[in-house]
């Protein structure tokens, strides 16, 4: 390939904000859809349900390329976390233009990410609020998909069993109340590792706080079944239609604690980091499969672009 062309990824360290106006069903048409805002000066109503209870939900999805990724998951599984929390149903096309407009004004065609968040809205009124924001990736997130991250297995403290029993509980609803996701990473960290798996009181593993997992058991790959109060995962489900296409099987179940130690390989795989291996979990040490990491994360980066 000649110098003249070669094509060069154009990135921006500066992030883009929209404001999301027509944003739910029932509210009326405003005089707009949304708006685009400076994120450096543009204030939150301090009001706002969403900073003073944690009172919304949120998506996060990669963006590659100008686009995207997955959008069409992230919009329905937003608005299955909006019903679980009673919140009006967001209107999906104009969140959809808004995170194409919010990515627009980031400007770059580089790896990153865009957070939409919808909350109840400011206290009193009964009208919800919405943003998209987007950025660049972490330098961090290349390393680990390379070099693999070390997890502790950690006790969420409910069965397996809690949306059914307990569904008020919002387990499985992507909810802006993730204080105990933060706490866990924390812990984790205390604990001499990067991330965590939570694990059910009656031991079946989950989750972790930002991240689906994915285990390897031979020419079979498994992720914990959904129906035990645990996210959907977008970068999951993608995960899986590429695996089943190099032959392997796939399928979602519970799976005891104890088969950890059994597994081949595993992951925590998620929108923006995508496939990161992981190396130890508690005392054991576990090896990187190089060759499904390495052609998973090629899969996940350039996926609906």
């Amino acid at each position: 390939m000649t110098a003249s062309m070669t094509s060069t990824t154009v990135t921006s360290d500066v992030p883009a904000l929209v404001f999301v106006d027509d944003l739910a069903e029932g509210f009326g048409a405003p005089a707009r859809l949304f708006h685009r805002a400076d994120p450096a000066s543009t204030p939150i109503d301090v009001l706002d349900l969403g900073i003073t209870r944690g009172d919304g939900v949120f998506e996060t999805a990669g963006v590659n390329h100008g686009h995207p990724q997955a959008i069409d998951a992230h919009l329905a599984r937003m608005a299955r976390s909006a019903a679980l929390l009673d919140l009006p149903a967001p209107r999906i096309e104009v969140w959809r233009r808004a995170v194409q407009e919010a990515i627009e004004a980031w400007g770059s065609d580089g790896h990153g990410a865009a957070k939409l968040i919808y909350t109840r809205g400011i206290e009193g009124t009964g009208v919800p609020t919405g943003w998209v924001y987007v950025w660049a990736e972490e330098p961090e997130g290349p390393i680990e998909r390379r070099d693999g991250i070390t997890v502790v297995l950690l006790d969420r403290g409910y069965r397996s069993d809690v949306a059914k029993t307990s569904p008020w509980l919002l387990q499985g609803a992507k909810t802006l109340s993730y204080a105990l996701n933060q706490a866990t990473l924390r812990e984790a960290q205390r604990r001499g590792a990067d991330d965590a798996v939570y694990t059910s009181t009656d031991g079946f593993l989950l989750e972790g706080p930002h991240a689906s997992l994915i285990l390897r058991f031979g020419d079979e790959f498994v992720t914990p079944g959904t129906d035990q109060g645990i996210l959907k995962g977008t970068t999951q489900g993608d995960a899986f239609g590429w695996l089943e296409g190099q032959g392997y099987g796939v399928g979602a179940r519970q799976v005891r604690v104890e088969e950890f130690a059994a597994a081949d390989a595993a992951w925590l795989v998620s929108s923006v980091r995508c496939a990161v291996p992981i190396t130890r979990v508690d005392d054991r040490e576990m090896a990187i499969d190089r060759q499904v990491t390495d052609g998973l994360n090629a899969f996940l980066l350039e996926r609906d672009c």
